[in-house]
């Protein structure tokens, strides 16, 4: 009997840590997810608020990052919460962007459409973000001018850039048009 009971106990004992070590990944994954502290701007696909201390929110322009924090506090209180999904970027992750585009797309004019090169993304001098998911696009397009944050590409509805001058410029029909 007694060696039935250390068995059960064994079980109980590894059946228990199981679970406590399947809990703690799960709740690891879920802290990584909010918080990403990446150096070269990657975050995770659901994105990060405008507090996070990423270095995809950190290193934006100033300017960018309190017109977004403006917006982001008034569409809160009409119940839509904005998710950052890119913001500022390093120049190799822009670099392997743009190539796995290439890859994709089968030449650098073709994917140029989507993702600019590191010369020419403003992801990569902090001054553009990407905002997610639908509902804050949806958002952003009927109200982040009111913010000077405007849509630039045409087939881009997630792609806003701080507008210094009166009124957002007309939409170019893609990033290739840079």
């Amino acid at each position: 009997m007694t060696t039935r009971i250390v068995r059960l106990l064994a079980v109980a004992v590894v059946s228990v840590s199981l679970i406590l070590v399947s809990t703690a990944c799960r709740i690891g994954d879920v802290s990584r997810s909010l918080v990403d502290t990446s150096d070269n701007g990657s975050l995770p696909d659901e994105g990060v608020t405008v507090d996070s201390s990423s270095a995809a929110i950190t290193r934006l322009d100033p300017d960018l990052l309190d017109a977004l924090r403006r917006a982001v506090a008034d569409a809160r209180s009409q119940n839509i919460d904005i998710r950052i999904t890119s913001g500022w970027r390093s120049r190799d992750f822009q670099q392997s962007l743009f190539a796995d585009a290439v890859g994709t797309y089968g030449s650098e004019d073709a994917a140029s459409r989507f993702v600019a090169s590191p010369d020419k993304s403003k992801h990569v001098t902090g001054e553009a973000v990407d905002v997610g998911p639908t509902d804050a696009m949806d958002w952003m397009s009927r109200n982040g001018s009111d913010y000077g944050l405007c849509q630039i590409f045409a087939n881009e509805l997630w792609h806003y850039e701080l507008v210094a001058d009166d009124g957002c410029p007309d939409l170019l029909p893609d990033a290739s048009a840079l």
